[in-house]
């Protein structure tokens, strides 16, 4: 807990925002498990006292009854990580502040007992969510202005801001986000790629013309995906083809499964620098059954897939790739590049948002590549 932090935290708890029925995640296991207050109240209790998420909406509200749905759509951020990125959104008194994705509304009401809640606006884009949030932050003596909508657009009406903050994993920074936000401002924001799940937290800097933003990647984190960008692939049967089976090219390769895949997680510092390298491609590892493991990958602009076949009795991995992109190639290719930076996590990248797109960096932002 930082000074700055601690007088919201202690008045504002998240027990007043969560729902009757909610489903704490464990994050060790994946698992959920439903809890309600009227049938296990000091249960519920101890989990919304606890440093873990708690999902409250199934299925963006299609679910029903108490068992989990097929995929989680809205939750409670684990508190220490709330703490933490309101420490690197350093917002202070008499700042305005934006938030995309108002989910339970206990961010917005911590933002609005330092800042004031007439400083603060929230975009949700789910109806329901944002009704739940808006009716519990009143009840709780913080009037946010909750929009329904969505949050790609940002808020113009109430524009310019201090502080933009983002509480569901992006693919691409809006550029609405950065006009309206005032030069020196700052813009934070889970971000990832498509080639797998590994997102960091970019704290981007508006320039002073307002034209750009730029900044370091801050921590690892696991964020829902904007509704709106969510991943969508053709099934695998559209690329892997009897056709396109009989024309693969086939080569070997002497990167191995540990390499390429590293120790796993949403942390893994190599996953997230092979999404920085490589555009358009989406990577899904089988699962590994008798010393064997099959790492397919697929491009999203055409039909090119590629697969590397991983055997404990073999020193070299047997490839399999089709279509207009050699995508294992572009795959080894970045791996070597990352090896020979010296494997660096996240902290070493960063983003520039421009309005013609977004370009990721090393080290040196002159030095950026376009994502």
């Amino acid at each position: 807990m930082t000074a700055e932090w601690a007088a919201a935290f202690a008045a504002v708890p998240r027990s007043a925002f969560l729902p009757d029925l909610m489903w704490p995640h464990d994050m060790a296991t994946g698992r959920c498990e439903a809890v309600r207050r009227k049938d296990a109240p000091e249960e519920w209790q101890r989990y919304a006292d606890s440093d873990c998420p708690i999902v409250t909406q199934w299925d963006d509200g299609a679910h029903e009854g108490g068992e989990p749905g097929r995929s989680f759509s809205s939750s409670s951020s684990m508190p220490s990580l709330v703490l933490a990125m309101l420490a690197d959104l350093d917002a202070r008194p008499g700042q305005r502040v934006l938030e995309i994705g108002t989910g339970t509304g206990w961010n917005a009401a911590l933002l609005a007992h330092r800042l004031g809640a007439d400083n603060v606006a929230s975009v949700e884009v789910d109806d329901v969510v944002a009704s739940e949030a808006r009716e519990a932050l009143k009840r709780c003596g913080f009037p946010v202005t909750v929009v329904s909508g969505d949050g790609a657009l940002g808020h113009a009406e109430l524009a310019p801001y201090d502080r933009v903050v983002v509480t569901c994993g992006v693919r691409r920074i809006p550029f609405a986000w950065v006009e309206q936000t005032k030069p020196g401002g700052v813009v934070l924001s889970p971000w990832g790629t498509y080639y797998g799940p590994g997102e960091a937290t970019v704290r981007l800097v508006v320039d002073e013309d307002g034209r750009s933003a730029t900044g370091p990647f801050t921590r690892p984190v696991a964020f829902m995906r904007m509704r709106s960008q969510r991943l969508v692939r053709p099934p695998h049967g559209e690329y892997v083809t009897a056709a396109a089976s009989e024309v693969a090219e086939r080569s070997t390769t002497t990167v191995t499964e540990a390499e390429l895949l590293g120790g796993g997680g949403f942390d893994a510092a190599v996953g997230f620098a092979l999404g920085l390298r490589l555009r358009d491609v989406v990577h899904t590892p089988d699962q590994r059954r008798d010393g064997r493991r099959a790492v397919w990958f697929y491009g999203l602009t055409d039909r090119s897939w590629a697969v590397v076949d991983f055997r404990e009795s073999r020193s070299e991995a047997r490839v399999h790739q089709a279509g207009p992109r050699r995508l294992w190639d572009e795959v080894e290719s970045a791996y070597r590049w990352w090896v020979a930076h010296g494997r660096p996590d996240h902290t070493r990248f960063g983003l520039t948002v421009l309005p013609t797109g977004t370009h990721a960096w090393l080290d040196d932002p002159a030095k950026a590549w376009q994502v």
